[in-house]
């Protein structure tokens, strides 16, 4: 087992008092746990929120080469606000890539080196990260390589708050005015990834006010299959957001600027839950489809929230949703799940039967861990009869299996609140994050067995590596558990342990909890591939 020996000083846990109000205890305000099956607090709009399943379900722009070769695909993106209507009858300024939120789509191939250099036109530095993909160190979005705003004449290295309580070691500041080049290999199988930011100490506003968007990858295995496809093969990254009164975002921010102070108010430090749910940005809608098949690529994208998915009325004579794949490819043969439990950053490939429906059903996603109108997520109307080709293949995929006679090494990692010089924070192992420490040191090609405990509810996530769920608190895996993965649900008092293989590149990567107000207070935690 390996121990991090995290270096801090009480000074910069004063600085994260001050500025966050610290000295309250998280947890001991706002954290709901065991009623809602969620970490964190919801915030309440101040305007009236829409009436649900009166807007169509907007699908995603899909980005767009600038230019390709026999190098691989270039693509160019811009960060920046703009005014988008959300609530019906209001806009709202959403921090985008291309000024959209969600981003676009990429589409992309398995092995197609795919480049994409994006542009800052905010106020605030960004760090984008491509959630689930096989990446060089130098383009994963660690949260101290930023791209900085042309002509802001802000510098994070010089802002007050001594960086949230974390250690940040001068050289760890990479600085790029205006853009930045990420080099995205994708040697890895046909995967559901998404991108976001991922800058220190304030990923949790930046995310929550737009910058994210999902990324598709595919290869010949996933082609070769008879699945729903063109208009039935449907993304939906499904989050949760609040809004004033004006119709602008709502968060907790200490400092709303994004430049300053990190941090939220003290009773949001669990987690912000907003109380509108949004699908591809829109409010609670709505979808018409015909009575066949429909694939759909689930995104929770939520800052905290988790969603247990079912569907009104069920299905006739099958199950509510059957998976197909997991974040990193098709399974090898189907899951079925009359409820699916899916926690933030996770990402679930399911097909929904609309054939055991008669035409004229209006078929309602619920979330049944919500409360009031957070129980309702969107509403597909049956209205027509189409024929179908599609099928669900028994047989999906042949993926590699990892299995304990593989494992060289055994590492555990703890995620939970504790006290460190008198005061209440999220750490790893007892440390909140030091950008010079490693919690861990793996050889490039190892399978180890990483185990993860908790006390709350912590989504783990890890950058580059992918692995598979062994076991839950000794016993078997969830079905929700199947397939490769790079982000696990981790429930409070449980105990999971995951095969990682190491491959792909050397260099530092991060392991964190995905509940982004978490990590934006110190709970994540560097490993080095050698």
């Amino acid at each position: 087992m390996t121990t991090p020996g995290g270096r801090h000083s009480r000074r910069a846990f004063l600085g994260l008092a001050s500025g966050a109000g610290l000295v309250t205890a998280i947890g001991l305000t706002g954290c709901d746990v065991s009623t809602a099956g969620t970490t964190g607090q919801v915030l309440p709009s101040q305007l009236a929120v829409p009436t649900p399943f009166r807007v169509p379900l907007p699908i995603p722009d899909v980005a767009r080469p600038s230019h390709s070769g026999r190098h691989g695909e270039f693509y160019e993106i811009t960060q920046r606000a703009a005014r988008q209507e959300i609530i019906p009858g209001t806009r709202t300024t959403v921090w985008g890539y291309d000024g959209t939120f969600p981003g676009p789509t990429f589409h992309a191939r398995s092995g197609q080196r795919t480049m994409v250099r994006v542009r800052n036109r905010l106020r605030a530095p960004t760090s984008t990260h491509l959630h689930g993909g096989v990446t060089p160190p130098e383009s994963d979005g660690y949260p101290t390589d930023l791209v900085m705003p042309p002509g802001v004449g802000y510098d994070p290295r010089n802002r007050p708050g001594s960086h949230g309580g974390m250690h940040v070691a001068t050289e760890d500041w990479v600085l790029h005015e205006g853009t930045k080049d990420y080099e995205y290999p994708l040697v890895q199988r046909a995967a559901n990834l998404w991108y976001h930011d991922h800058r220190m100490d304030f990923s949790g506003p930046q995310v929550w006010r737009g910058l994210a968007g999902m990324f598709r990858v595919t290869d010949r295995d996933e082609d070769r299959l008879p699945l729903p496809d063109g208009d039935r093969d449907v993304p939906l990254m499904v989050c949760d957001r609040a809004f004033d009164a004006s119709g602008e975002f709502r968060y907790p921010s200490v400092d709303p600027s994004l430049t300053g102070e990190p941090g939220v108010h003290p009773d949001y430090m669990a987690g912000v839950l907003g109380d509108v749910i949004l699908v591809n940005g829109a409010p609670w809608p709505r979808m018409e489809v015909s009575n066949t098949l429909y694939r759909f690529r689930i995104l929770n994208a939520s800052n905290a929230r988790r969603y247990r998915f079912a569907l009104t009325p069920p299905p006739r004579g099958t199950a509510a949703f059957t998976q197909v794949g997991s974040g990193h490819g098709l399974l090898e043969s189907p899951v079925r799940h009359n409820t699916l439990t899916v926690a933030p950053a996770e990402r679930f490939d399911t097909v929904i039967d609309f054939s055991r429906y008669p035409v004229g059903t209006q078929v309602t996603l619920h979330n049944t861990l919500g409360d009031g109108d957070t129980t309702r997520v969107m509403r597909f109307d049956v209205v027509r009869s189409e024929r179908d080709e599609a099928t669900i293949p028994q047989r999906l995929s042949t993926p590699e299996h990892l299995d304990g006679g593989q494992v060289s090494t055994v590492r555990e990692f703890d995620f939970r609140q504790t006290t460190v010089d008198g005061m209440r924070v999220w750490t790893i192992n007892g440390q909140p994050f030091d950008t010079t420490q490693y919690l861990a040191e793996p050889p490039l090609g190892a399978v180890e067995l990483w185990r993860f405990t908790s006390d709350f509810h912590h989504p783990v996530h890890t950058h580059l590596v992918h692995f598979q769920v062994l076991t839950r608190n000794g016993a078997p895996p969830l079905g929700r558990d199947a397939g490769w993965k790079d982000t696990v649900d981790v429930r409070p008092y449980e105990v999971v342990e995951v095969l990682a293989r190491f491959r792909g590149f050397r260099g530092r990567y991060m392991l964190h909890c995905h509940n982004l107000e978490h990590e934006d207070m110190a709970m994540m935690g560097n490993f080095r591939v050698r």
